[in-house]
């Protein structure tokens, strides 16, 4: 049985005047209550969340600020409800191993292995059945093709039913400890925090400080060292946990990511109960801040340099030949109100359908390029155009609700260029 569940288009105007502003004070002092202190100093009355707004750009730039988000006040008595995960079902598994061959012998193991496009099309069918995700080896002799994991560390992720995870690849960002004294003790016990870091990373926060204890950990963090990193492209390999929670941590019922420019500043499981129990949904993202069509994201992309302008062009073209719309604001129908997401902040339960989204959204970032901000609503909408009668149940939030959680940081002024593939 499936759970009835509509996403309500917001104005995204209201949404930039709001009046009662509220951010967490630079000292992070909260009152008892569980409300935290504004810029200006004012409080509100209601029991809620909220956080820093972060450093604001110089210039004429808009400044987003965050909202009232209604958590609950503790974590005491929560129980996931009984009809919850009534929720599409189905079997899904995954490639493990290709071994291919072709007449010039020219197949290479890749860590996203060589989905074909009939393969990735019949995919977006929400059925019993084995596609690509990740993790695909090649022929028996052949090299890993990424992503390593020591066993033990494996073992800890396998055990986790609730994780909290983010990743720093390349040394691209300082490390953010979750606010302790704003978790619970409850999720202290019950919650897998999970910090993924390749070995540069490592020795650069050591370097400053940051070294892991003798159980692993840095704060709340449980420091899980990835080995044999499956893309040169940082930005790609950070894709990995990202999306695909599911396969990391294969036991799990619930996984938060965050973006590892963020420190999270509330309870991970009293997001859970406001973003997914209480709306009946299955996975949740924020909209952006600023853009809400594709078409603004390309041109967004392609103005900073974030990607080779050919390769942008190809997957956009390809998207539009295959029916990408334009968002419209304005029509109540609409999905989603914004088919441009801040998926740096991302709720979910592993249910089959959200399994199934994210392994989608992964092989989009995997065969084209790793702005997966592109790639979204391509792959919400296909999957719901093929699925009438079993949508996904997104519920996408509102980007001043991201900012009353999580504290936003600048990530590490490191060169980067242009991708040129």
């Amino acid at each position: 049985m499936e759970s009835k569940f509509s996403t309500i288009p917001h104005s995204i105007q209201e949404e930039r005047n709001l009046q009662e502003n509220i951010v967490v004070s630079d000292d992070g002092k909260t009152s008892k209550e569980n409300i935290v202190v504004s810029d200006d100093g004012n409080t509100s009355k209601e029991n809620i969340v909220v956080s820093d707004v972060g450093n604001t750009s110089k210039g004429k730039r808009r400044k987003h600020f965050p909202c009232e988000v209604g958590l609950l006040e503790s974590v005491d008595g929560l129980v996931e409800p009984k009809n919850y995960m009534n929720f599409t079902w189905f079997s899904l598994e995954y490639v493990d191993h290709e071994d291919r061959t072709s007449k010039i012998d020219l197949f290479e193991p890749r860590f996203g292995g060589h989905q074909t496009l009939e393969e990735r099309e019949n995919s977006f069918y929400a059925k019993n059945q084995t596609l690509h995700c990740g993790f695909v080896k090649g022929k028996p002799g052949h090299p890993s093709t990424g992503f390593d994991i020591n066993e033990k560390d494996k073992a800890y992720m396998y055990r986790c039913k609730v994780a909290v995870s983010s990743c720093i690849f390349g040394s691209s960002d300082f490390l953010r400890r979750p606010t302790s004294r704003l978790i619970s003790q409850y999720s202290k016990d019950n919650v897998c925090f999970v910090m993924f870091l390749d070995d540069q990373t490592l020795s650069k926060l050591s370097s400053e400080g940051s070294s892991p204890d003798e159980r692993g950990y840095i704060g709340l963090w449980k420091i899980v060292v990835v080995k044999n990193l499956p893309y040169e492209d940082m930005r790609r390999t950070g894709k990995v946990p990202k999306f695909l929670s599911h396969r990391l941590f294969p036991h799990s019922r619930y996984s938060i990511w965050l973006d590892s420019k963020m420190r999270l500043n509330s309870d991970p499981m009293l997001i859970i109960e406001y973003f997914l129990w209480r709306r009946k949904a299955e996975y949740a993202i924020s909209n952006h801040y600023d853009r809400h069509n594709v078409w603004e994201e390309v041109l967004q992309n392609k103005r900073l340099n974030k990607y080779n302008h050919t390769a942008i062009d190809e997957q956009f073209n390809f998207y539009q030949s295959d029916g990408l719309p334009k968002v419209d604001p304005s029509k109540p129908n609409d999905p989603l109100p914004s088919y441009v997401p801040e998926g740096s902040f991302i709720i979910r339960a592993h249910t089959p359908m959200s399994n199934l989204f994210s392994c989608l959204w992964f092989n989009e970032v995997d065969r084209f390029t790793s702005r997966d901000q592109l790639s979204f609503a391509y792959t919400y909408l296909k999957l719901r155009r093929m699925n009438p009668e079993r949508p996904i149940q997104l519920y996408m939030f509102k980007d001043c609700e991201r900012r009353a959680l999580l504290k936003l940081f600048r990530h590490r002024e490191l060169p980067s260029p242009r991708e040129t593939a």
